[in-house]
C-alpha cells in the first residue's frame, strides 16, 4: 500500500524531533494504538540516548495518526514522546 505523508505530519515531525523515514517505518512495522475520529494509530519506540532540549532520554516513542482512502495511506500528524519504555 502506497503511503502519503501530508505536508502537516512533516512539519509536526521536524518540530517533534523524527523524519519520514520513521513516519514510513512507523506505519509499516509499528504496533496498533488507540484513535479517534475513524483514523488508525501505530506506535513504535526507538533508541534515543542523548539529550533533548537539555535532558537525557533513554528511548522516544513516536506515534504516527492516519486515515485509509482506498489503497492509499494519508498520515494526519505525528506525536513524539520522549522516556523510558518496555517494549
Amino acid at each position: 500500500m502506497k503511503i502519503q505523508i501530508d505536508q502537516h505530519t512533516l512539519e509536526r515531525a521536524e518540530e517533534r524531533g523524527t523524519n519520514e523515514d520513521e513516519i514510513k517505518d512507523v506505519i509499516e512495522t509499528g504496533f496498533t494504538i488507540s484513535a479517534k475520529y475513524g483514523r488508525i494509530g501505530k506506535a513504535k519506540v526507538y533508541d534515543f540516548k542523548r539529550n533533548r532540549h537539555g535532558k537525557y532520554y533513554e528511548q522516544k516513542k513516536v506515534e504516527v495518526f492516519y486515515v485509509m482512502e482506498e489503497s492509499l495511506m494519508v498520515t494526519v500528524t505525528v506525536y513524539v514522546f520522549y522516556g523510558e519504555w518496555e517494549v
